[in-house]
């Protein structure tokens, strides 16, 4: 049997202190999302009913439904993905294989780095001016898509060449060995194990999209349409403008309505997040490595 010594007590007490800092500061970090999930449930389930998912807003928009608010934010964050995964994991993908480590690249990690840190209103400047103007979209999905898109390039290029560069260089040096390409290498064997990876780019991209105000609110949503997009080159309605025009621009407006347009927002987004980690843990438990 050995007995602790005065050094073994002290560090072990030293490790109790650490762990009970690190729980504390998790705790400071979770509390807030619980209370202000708790706040949302408690004033906003109330306004919770069917109706008010799949009607239209009355009244001067203090009753009724948000159903075309909840349609058009789907469009949004749908066409947005579209536009934006392919290039970003294309760019992830020259990046990380293909680009030579000189000062060009550099540049452009840089430049990917600081788009990633610049404001939402700016981006919405942005899209007014390259997509509503100069490509003649006007005010519509399709402007406020591809404006959402560009502001979340960053996380997808980061996500996925992070999840790239995870897989071992041995696997590559395997594909080589054998006479693969170094696309088929990049198609056979790089792809398949930073899928998991290029979700968690998604799932940040569905969040941040979803919640945006400032970039579609000059590009592509609408105060209030009583009625369904029918193209890209439509506007639509969404749930974040509806909620701010709702909690500041319309008066008499019950309590209860924006924190139910507000929880089905984080409902909608934490349900299309739980559908993206259900498949990254999937895929994750396939992997061999």
């Amino acid at each position: 049997m050995f007995e602790a010594t005065p050094r073994n007590t002290q560090d072990l007490r030293r490790e109790k202190l650490v762990r009970l800092l690190f729980l504390m500061m998790t705790a400071l970090l979770v509390l807030p999302v619980l209370i202000i999930l708790t706040v949302l449930v408690v004033k906003g389930s109330p306004a919770i009913s069917w109706e008010f998912l799949t009607g239209e807003p009355t009244n001067g928009m203090t009753a009724g439904g948000i159903f075309p608010a909840l349609v058009g934010t789907i469009w949004l964050v749908v066409v947005a993905l579209v536009v934006s995964l392919p290039i970003g994991v294309a760019a992830a993908l020259y990046l990380s294989e293909y680009a030579p480590d000189n000062a060009l690249t550099r540049a452009i990690n840089l430049a990917i780095i600081n788009l990633a840190g610049v404001p939402s209103i700016v981006h919405a400047l942005f899209g007014v001016g390259a997509f509503v103007l100069f490509f003649e979209f006007g005010t519509s999905i399709l402007a406020a898509s591809l404006t959402l898109a560009v502001m979340s390039l960053p996380v997808v290029i980061v996500s996925t060449r992070e999840a790239m560069q995870s897989v071992p260089k041995a696997f590559r040096e395997a594909c080589w060995n054998m006479g693969a390409t170094r696309w088929q290498t990049i198609r056979q064997v790089v792809l398949p194990n930073s899928i998991s990876g290029i979700l968690t780019g998604v799932i940040l991209e569905v969040s941040r999209t979803a919640g945006e105000t400032a970039p579609i609110m000059f590009t592509g949503a609408a105060f209030f349409l009583p009625f369904l997009p029918q193209s890209v080159f439509d506007q639509t309605m969404a749930l974040s403008l509806h909620l701010f025009v709702i909690s500041t621009q319309v008066p008499n407006v019950p309590e209860a309505l924006p924190f139910g347009v507000a929880l089905v927002l984080i409902l909608m987004v934490l349900l299309m997040n739980a559908l993206s980690i259900t498949f990254r843990t999937w895929l994750r438990r396939k992997k061999k490595w």
